[in-house]
C-alpha cells in the first residue's frame, strides 16, 4: 500500500502525520511531499525516508498513491498561503486514491459543520481512517 502525505508551510501537520504512520503502519510505503523545502525537511526529520519538494513530485506521487493524507487545502488552488498550485490541487483531486483530508479551518478556507478539534485529535482520526482503509 502506497501512502502519500502532502503538506506545506512549516510542515508540522505533515510531520505529525508521518510520525503517526511510521509508528502505527510500518508496513506501508510512505512518501512525503512538501510544497516547500521546510515542509519536506520537517517530514523527513519525523521519519519519512522518501521525501521530495514541489509541484512535480506532487503530480508523480498522486499518480502512484493508494492513499493521500494532508490538510484540506491540498485540494484547493492557492491554499496554504498560495503554496498549492492549480495543478497540484487538480492532481490530488483527480488521483485514483483515497483522500484523507484534515479540515484545517485556516487561510480563508472554513469547513462548515466540522467542530474545532485539536491537531492531535485530527491526527488520531486520520490515522483511524487510514487503518480502516488498510483493512
Amino acid at each position: 500500500m502506497r501512502v502519500t502525505i502532502i503538506d506545506g508551510q512549516g510542515g508540522q501537520l505533515g510531520a505529525q502525520l508521518v510520525k503517526g504512520v511510521v509508528e502505527r503502519f510500518p508496513q506501508v510505503q510512505l512518501t512525503a511531499i512538501g510544497t516547500n523545502a521546510a515542509a519536506t525537511a520537517a517530514m523527513r526529520k519525523a521519519g519519512a525516508r522518501d521525501a521530495a519538494t514541489g509541484e512535480n513530485p506532487v503530480l508523480v506521487a498522486c499518480r502512484k498513491a493508494d492513499v493521500i493524507l494532508g490538510p484540506i487545502g491540498i485540494v484547493i488552488a492557492d491554499a496554504l498561503l498560495g503554496e498549492v498550485t492549480e495543478t497540484m490541487a487538480a492532481a490530488v483531486g483527480r488521483a485514483n486514491a483515497v483522500r484523507i483530508l484534515l479540515p484545517m479551518n485556516r487561510c480563508e478556507n472554513l469547513v462548515a459543520g466540522v467542530p474545532e478539534l485539536t491537531t492531535a485529535a485530527l491526527i488520531a482520526d486520520a490515522l483511524d481512517k487510514l487503518a480502516a482503509v488498510l483493512d
